[in-house]
């Protein structure tokens, strides 16, 4: 299972008909919500297919600011 956070980068087993592989997160919940970095498509998909379809984090969001 991958840890993912808004605005981590994400590459993706196979590749958006674009051409591209690398995604941003833009919803986290039980569907992660996907834009590709290439063509800006927003995609969402169940968590458990975005997990066996997810390679790995090639950008991680920064962390959080302390309150």
């Amino acid at each position: 299972m991958i840890d993912v956070r808004l605005g981590d980068h994400i590459q993706m087993r196979k590749a958006h008909p674009c051409g591209n592989d690398l995604w941003e997160v833009v919803r986290v919940g039980t569907d992660i919500g996907l834009r590709c970095l290439r063509c800006g498509r927003v995609v969402q998909m169940p968590r458990s297919q975005f997990n066996r379809q997810a390679k790995q984090v090639v950008k991680p969001s920064p962390p959080p600011a302390p309150s």
